[in-house]
């Protein structure tokens, strides 16, 4: 481990980057990109997640290795750069928009979305978007959010759909191309309630129900899964699954129907000072709490720091309950014989891909053993 990272921070250096910086490994992206082409069900298409790859290069490098133009997007403002960058994209929403959200993007018109379909997840959502089609004189694409056993909303069951179904005759502005399922609940059940296998054998199932319901035409978009279950599924109903942080493995994202992929994105930041640190207050007291092993004696100050991330190298760094997180320059414990100075660099992995990969305004693409582009992030807002 010590090697890599120590190819990591010469790499860095050489590129001249001084600050904290996100660090995308493309090697070990293309070997994770890998991984999903062979472990992939050859019946499913891979819809990527932008929101998890908030990054036009590294979406476009993912889709071209993978021969998608299927998208799954979250945010207005994001999904206009997809669809202005990817002429051929074609998006779904991942959540049910706000119909005011949705009128002001129809309205501002700035990229062509009629190659978005929109997510709806009740009745009253199904009329509020055909009155919003009504009102713009447009024919709105739609797909319905089915529940599978996560509970966060949608279509309850398969009568639900049907009625909502039967609906759309009198909207006639609408036209469903399928479904949306998401089954995250299934690898955190425990073994007392069946398992993880058992609870994705039955949203599944479930899926398979709800998708009887669609007309033949109404089956373009039969998607389910995420990154933590997309190569979990063979045979089922589906025809397309969702994948976005899987690819760059944030640390949320070790989980067994991901075994073999290895972290991709990492933070990198200098360290600012390499300190035998003291606590505020009377001496005796750090160096009580030293001896029992509640405050290290060694220890650095961070640029930057208090992000969604977790300490990997140096091997053995912590961060410090009695000192806290700081967004500024952010204490971190060393073990006693960590060789670290300052100008050294600290390298966290995020827990997540997304927001994370936004934070830093661009990535540093790390590939050969050096940094070789830089690839602007997209911006938050």
């Amino acid at each position: 481990m010590s090697a890599y990272f120590s190819t990591l921070s010469d790499a860095l250096k050489e590129a001249g980057i001084f600050q904290p910086c996100l660090l995308l490994d493309r090697d070990r992206l293309d070997s994770n990109i890998a991984l999903v082409k062979g472990r992939l069900d050859p019946g499913l298409a891979v819809r990527l997640v932008d929101k998890s790859l908030a990054c036009l290069p590294l979406l476009a490098h993912i889709g071209k290795a993978l021969g998608t133009n299927h998208v799954m997007t979250f945010h207005p403002p994001i999904s206009e750069a997809v669809l202005k960058t990817f002429p051929d994209a074609d998006l779904l929403y991942g959540k049910p928009m706000p119909v005011d959200a949705a009128r002001a993007a129809l309205v501002k018109a700035d990229a062509d979305w009629s190659r978005v379909c929109w997510l709806i997840d009740s009745d009253e959502r199904l009329a509020e978007y055909d009155a919003l089609a009504a009102e713009l004189d447009i024919e709105l694409r739609i797909a319905f959010e089915i529940d599978v056993g996560l509970h966060r909303g949608g279509f309850a069951d398969p009568e639900t759909l049907s009625r909502a179904l039967s609906a759309l005759h009198a909207h006639k502005w609408l036209h469903c191309e399928g479904v949306m399922a998401y089954e995250a609940h299934a690898p955190l059940i425990p073994g007392l309630f069946g398992g993880p296998t058992k609870a994705l054998a039955k949203a599944s199932a479930q899926a398979t129900a709800f998708v009887a319901c669609l007309g033949a035409d109404q089956r373009r978009i039969l998607n389910i899964g995420g990154s933590k279950t997309a190569l979990l599924h063979h045979g089922g109903v589906a025809n397309e699954v969702s994948m976005g942080s899987a690819f760059v493995l944030p640390s949320d994202f070790d989980t067994s129907g991901l075994e073999g992929f290895q972290p991709a994105a990492f933070i990198a930041t200098p360290m600012l000072k390499v300190v035998e640190p003291m606590l505020p207050g009377p001496p005796a007291v750090t160096r009580a709490l030293q001896a029992i092993g509640r405050f290290p004696r060694k220890g650095c100050y961070l640029y930057g720091g208090k992000w969604m991330a977790e300490p990997v190298f140096p091997q053995g760094m912590t961060t410090s309950g009695l000192l806290g997180l700081s967004s500024n320059q952010q204490f971190m414990g060393l073990p006693a014989d960590a060789p670290a100075r300052p100008g050294d660099y600290a390298f966290l992995r995020p827990t997540q891909s997304e927001a994370v990969l936004q934070q830093f305004g661009s990535i540093a693409v790390f590939a050969g053993g050096k940094v070789t582009d830089r690839w602007p992030a997209l911006p938050m807002a």
